[in-house]
């Protein structure tokens, strides 16, 4: 029995670990169509929606990376490459290369992924009601540009936001600032 109990605590903490006290989303649903610029203004030119088929999503990323932005998929806490990185510079959206997040928002969350106070700008990530660990309703943040699962928010972070954007590293590339 005690054996049954611990292996269903360590099943379930990678999906606990990463969650919040609140049950109801706050952020408001939204589609990327909702927060991707209009086609008529000058930003939306090198801002194009990506979309690629399966095949070239395939290609493009590793295993672990297409099964956690294409499939909402989560690394495991305390793996990624990301969690602890305290250097200067962007991260980037995987699959589109978009800007995420700054270093400077980031902070130890104490939950094992990357966790951001903000995004880089206001439309660079939507936001999904997501129903999976049914009844908690959490808030999936996706990349605004290629739709890639990137993680959850929550509403227990730090000032001055209060939120908390919890990230997959795998969902993730780090460009340093250049000197």
């Amino acid at each position: 029995m005690k054996t049954a109990l611990l292996l269903v605590l360590i099943c379930a903490l990678p999906s606990l670990a990463c969650s919040s006290d609140s049950k109801t989303a706050t952020e408001p649903t939204m589609t990327a169509e909702e927060t991707a610029p209009p086609s008529d203004t000058p930003e939306s030119a090198s801002e194009q929606r990506v979309v690629r088929t399966e095949a070239e999503w395939r290609e493009l990323l590793t295993p672990e990376q297409y099964h956690i932005t294409r499939e909402a998929g989560t690394e495991r806490p305390f793996s990624g490459d990301y969690w602890d990185k305290n250097d200067v510079g962007t991260y980037e959206c995987i699959g589109c290369n978009q800007n995420l997040f700054l270093s400077n928002t980031k902070f130890d969350a104490g939950c094992g992924w990357p966790s951001f106070f903000e995004p880089a700008t206001e439309g660079a990530v939507i936001y999904l009601e997501d129903r999976s660990l049914a009844p908690r309703i959490r808030t999936e943040i996706r990349c605004s540009r290629c739709d890639g699962h990137l993680g959850h928010v929550f509403d227990d972070g730090p000032p001055p936001t209060g939120k908390r954007y919890c990230l997959n590293s795998g969902a993730m590339l780090f460009k340093p600032a250049e000197e």
